[in-house]
This record gives structure tokens, C-alpha cells and sequence, in this order.
């Protein structure tokens, strides 16, 4: 507070608002704004687990829409799969070839691993085909297309698209493992989805899309039949949006798959989760439906995110060597546990207990270093790093959330008593008091800028300051003025919900006692 605002009128001015605003049960509840959202995030491949990369996208998309559902918005999360193709067809043909009826029951694999598996040793069978052809004397572009193997997965998808029964039949299968596999992962990353959107029942639409930007002359044919938009004047360049054998291109499909969610949903806004590399699709994608004359368009956004690097590198998965998500939380509950048995706090913790917050610790520690950066930033993850429990943390957000709770219970602390004949406020109460009714404003804010960093930075700052107060001012549980007392335990409180209501937004639980 600056020096010349008169202190006892600005004391009662926030203890007013504190006792009146913030310990009302309504306190950073925000009323419904009656507009719709989607959120598209997650959409994976059907051939292999998910990665780091995806770990991001899931964390991401899950924290915005309840960001946004926070913010008074009606939130639809969906998930379109990515099950077809040719890197579907390059694990079964392994599969097929070399799997001699491996299963996830019988080999004790998760379906999405397994399938991964045929999807690595496919790429190391090609990879020998490619170098035989080439020591015969091809190069490696026509190696790469002669070579037997990538032919007959061509073949498959061919087999599949005209609805060859013991290809669809595997197809279903394989896929079912690996959307076993999937929800398994889901449910340890602590996401999930309202609707799944499949793209083998949306790769064939967008062509009557095409259809309508012919006859509105947006979209123009060129001699060997092919359709095309040109965005030179944008900034753009043309754009092939069908081929001449009147195949699908990806934007195709897109344009149809937008038109499809905005029947379903009839949404204000539409996000769409997807890495950067994407910038330059996206932009194409809105900018068309616009030029379609869809009302809708302008309100779709692309919420565009680096890469996440470990310290060893960037991630692959053909290679067999990607940073696994299911590998990436296992190694966040044991170092979890680890760095918690070294404090020697949880003795009189039962196993299941133990095992509880070593999962919310290792997940909350993940989660926050993931989100507490600007999803634009590219960023180096280290586990190690995120699992301390001083810093700008997850564990440190919620260990200071388990302080205050252990701190309550000690003081029989009275719910719903407010103090109104204070004289004066501690300076760091005052702070405490002036931050914590931020709360609402920067949950808007954070849900404005689609920016889950906004919020998980706001409750490290309330974290901090809280440590700060409670070292400054006398111990608390032993305040003999009974209105102090409840007075400082009401701020305790107000900033236990403040960060247990603020982490659960970014997908994180906070314990009751660690």
C-alpha cells in the first residue's frame, strides 16, 4: 500500500471487502456467461503410445477448458483420433508378419505399447529393404518407394478403404488394444473428454464443402481437375484443397470435420490443441471457412504450443527411443516417493496413503512445470527439477496448502466467524488480503489469454506471500485476542481454497497432509 493512502480508511476498506467477498461460499465462483466452447486437444495416432509431446497437449487442453468452465462458459472437450492411414497399416502388416499372435493379454503389454512395438520393428524392416535396394544401385528416393515393404502397407490401406473384411477386422483390434491402452494413460494424467470424433468416419468428408466453394467461386479447378484456393492476397500461398482423382487432402477432411463439430455443438468459440508446427495449417484452414461466408469461423482459434525438450534431446518414436508417457509418470510417482521418504514426514502415513501422495506429488509436480509456461515457449523438462518442494513448484503449492490445513486443525479454527472490530492490519496481511481478492480477476484473465501460466503463476505468487505472512506475524495458534486469531485463521482458509480451487483447474490435487 502506498504511504499516502490514510491506512486506517484502506484497512477497513479490504478487511470489509475480505469478510463480506472473500468468505462468501461464492467467492471466485463466476456466473455462467451462456456461451458455448469446445475444446479439441489429446488427438492421437492410433499407432504407437503417448509421448511427452502429447503429454503437454492432454495437460494443456484439460487445464483451458476448465479454465474457460470456470470462467463461465459451457465447455465441450473433444478428442479426434487419428486411427487410419498408412502408419496404421505399418503396425499391422509387422504385426501380421512377425507377431506370431502376440496379444496384450499374452504378453503382459499395454495394447497402445504393443502396437507400438510392430510400429518400430516395421521402420527397422524398411530401413533393410531401403539399404539392399540401394546396394543394387538405387537411390534412396526410389528405394524408399520400391522397397516391398512400404508397397504392400500401401496395399493394406487400399484393402481397408475398400472394406476388405480381414483387414477391417485387424484394424479393429489392433485398435481396440490400443484405445485400452489410451485410457489407461488418460486416467493417470487425470483427463478426459465429453466426445471422441474418429477420423475413419470423417476422412471422406469436406468434399461437399468443396462442393459449395466451387459454386460460391472461392475455389477454382485447375486443367487436370484438381480444386484450389488461392490466398496470395492473404499473405498465403494457393492452396490444393482437392486432388485431381478427387481424393482427399488433410484440409479437406478439416474443413468437414469443422463444419461436422459446429452442427453437433452449435459453439460460440472453438479451440483447437495443436503443437506449432501446425501454425501455418491452421491459419490456411480459418482463414478458407471465412472466405466460405461461415459465421461461426471467427470463432475458432488455434492454441499453438512449442515442443517440450529433456535435457537428453529431442523425442522420436520411430526409433524406439520417444519418452514414453506412461514411462515419464511412473518416473515422477518414484522420484516423488523418493525426495518424500527423504523428508521423513509420512511415518504414520497407511500404504495407501503413501501411495496416494506420492502419485499427487509426482503428477501435481508434473503438471505445474508443464503449465506454469506460456504454451508458445518451447520448453526443457527435468523431472528432477519439478519434484522440490521450495520454488515455484507444484510441490511447493501444495505443501503450502498442507501447512495451512494441519495449521487449522491445531487452532480450532471456527467456520463463518468474521471479525469486524480489528484496529489494524499487519502489512503482510494487508498484501495477503489485496492478492487473494485478485483471484477471480486472474482466472478471467488466464481463461482470456487461453493461458493456464497466468493462473499457476498468480497461485505461486499466494503460496509464497502465504509463507511470508505466516512468518511475520505472531504464531497464530497462539494469539490470545480471540477476533485476531479467527480473523488470521479466516485468511489461512480463504488461501487454502484459493490454491486447492486454482491447482484442481490445472488438473492438480492438493493433500490434505504431506
Amino acid at each position: 500500500v502506498k504511504g499516502f493512502i490514510n491506512l486506517s480508511i484502506a484497512d477497513s476498506y479490504w478487511l470489509n471487502l475480505f469478510n463480506t467477498e472473500l468468505l462468501s461460499d461464492d467467492f471466485g465462483k463466476i456466473q455462467s456467461n451462456g456461451q458455448k466452447v469446445m475444446v479439441e486437444y489429446s488427438s492421437p495416432n492410433t499407432n504407437k503410445p503417448l509421448h511427452l509431446g502429447h503429454v503437454r497437449n492432454n495437460l494443456l487442453g484439460y487445464s483451458v477448458a476448465e479454465l474457460l468452465k470456470a470462467d463461465g462458459y459451457e465447455v465441450f472437450k473433444v478428442n479426434l483420433v487419428n486411427d487410419r492411414g498408412i502408419h496404421i497399416c505399418k503396425s499391422m502388416l509387422a504385426w501380421e508378419k512377425w507377431g506370431n499372435g502376440e496379444t496384450p493379454e499374452n504378453s503382459g503389454l499395454k495394447g497402445d505399447h504393443l502396437v507400438g512395438k510392430y510400429y518400430v520393428v516395421f521402420d527397422k524392416e524398411y530401413k533393410k529393404e531401403i539399404e539392399a535396394l540401394k546396394a543394387e544401385g538405387q537411390t534412396e528416393d526410389e528405394a524408399k518407394k520400391n522397397a516391398p515393404l512400404i508397397k504392400e502397407a500401401q496395399q493394406m490401406l487400399l484393402a481397408w478403404e475398400a472394406g476388405d473384411e480381414a483387414v477391417i477386422s485387424l484394424w479393429k483390434k489392433m485398435n481396440g488394444w490400443v484405445y485400452d491402452g489410451f485410457a489407461v494413460s488418460y486416467k493417470n494424467l487425470g483427463v478426459d473428454f465429453d466426445k471422441y470424433y474418429y477420423e475413419s468416419n470423417t476422412y471422406l468428408l469436406g468434399k461437399d464443402t468443396v462442393d459449395e466453394g466451387l459454386a460460391k467461386g472461392v475455389f477454382f479447378k485447375k486443367e487436370d481437375g484438381s480444386v484450389w484456393i488461392d490466398l496470395t492476397a492473404d499473405g498465403l500461398d494457393q492452396k490444393l484443397v482437392l486432388r485431381a482423382d478427387g481424393t482427399s487432402v488433410y484440409i479437406t477432411q478439416d474443413l468437414g470435420t469443422a463444419q461436422m463439430k459446429y452442427d453437433d455443438f452449435h459453439m460460440d468459440k472453438s479451440i483447437y490443441v495443436v503443437g506449432n508446427e501446425q501454425d501455418y495449417h491452421f491459419k490456411v484452414l480459418f482463414l478458407i471457412l471465412e472466405k466460405l461466408g461461415k459465421s461461426w469461423a471467427k470463432g475458432l482459434y488455434h492454441l499453438s504450443y512449442g515442443m517440450v525438450d529433456l535435457p537428453s534431446g529431442k523425442m522420436k518414436s520411430r526409433e524406439g527411443t520417444v519418452v514414453d508417457a506412461d514411462d515419464l509418470v511412473a518416473e515422477m510417482i518414484e522420484t516423488a516417493k523418493q525426495k518424500t521418504e527423504a523428508l521423513g514426514k509420512i511415518n504414520d502415513f497407511s500404504e495407501q496413503e503413501k501411495e496416494e501422495l506420492y502419485y499427487n506429488i509426482g503428477l501435481g509436480a508434473l503438471k505445474y512445470f508443464l503449465l506454469k509456461v506460456e504454451p508458445k515457449k518451447r520448453l526443457l523438462f527435468d523431472p528432477s527439477e519439478s519434484i522440490d518442494f521450495q520454488g515455484n513448484t507444484g510441490p511447493f503449492i501444495q505443501y503450502t496448502h498442507a501447512r495451512i490445513k494441519s495449521l487449522l486443525a491445531k487452532a480450532d479454527f471456527k467456520l463463518g466467524v468474521k471479525s469486524l472490530e480489528l484496529t489494524k492490519l499487519e502489512p503482510t496481511e494487508l498484501e495477503m488480503i489485496m492478492l487473494l481478492a485478485k483471484y477471480p480477476e486472474e482466472l478471467t484473465n488466464a481463461a482470456k489469454a487461453y493461458s493456464p501460466a497466468f493462473l499457476a503463476n498468480y497461485l505461486y505468487e499466494v503460496a509464497k506471500l502465504f509463507n511470508k505472512f505466516y512468518h511475520e506475524v505472531p504464531p497464530i495458534v497462539k494469539e490470545e485476542n480471540e477476533a485476531l486469531k479467527q480473523h488470521r485463521l479466516n485468511i489461512c482458509k480463504v488461501t487454502a481454497d484459493v490454491l486447492k480451487a486454482g491447482t484442481a483447474i490445472l488438473g492438480i490435487n492438493v493433500p490434505e497432509r504431506m
